[in-house]
């Protein structure tokens, strides 16, 4: 899902980690290509929305929320391994 707005951020948030139908786990991406996790997101919400609202591109801009569909080996930017659906 494409990621406009810091409501864009919020629905997706709300909506909970997994996609459904089907229970896939989510992802969100930022400007600059990096994975953030969904707890990872959830903690720095605030950054986030702010970096949505100002359109600044100094890391925090999430632009999309994805399924992790097969890469076993993606990682957070905070760390944490990023669950795969079918890995």
């Amino acid at each position: 899902m494409k990621i406009q707005s810091p409501s864009d951020f919020g629905k997706v948030l709300k909506n909970g980690a997994f996609a459904w139908p089907g229970g896939y786990p989510l992802f969100f991406i930022c400007d600059d290509g990096a994975p953030l996790s969904f707890k990872y997101a959830q903690a720095n919400a605030k950054l986030i929305c702010q970096a949505i609202r100002d359109n600044d591109r100094g890391g925090w801009r999430v632009v999309a929320s994805d399924i992790n569909w097969e890469d076993a080996d993606l990682y957070c930017e905070g760390g944490a391994k990023i669950e795969s659906a079918y890995n």
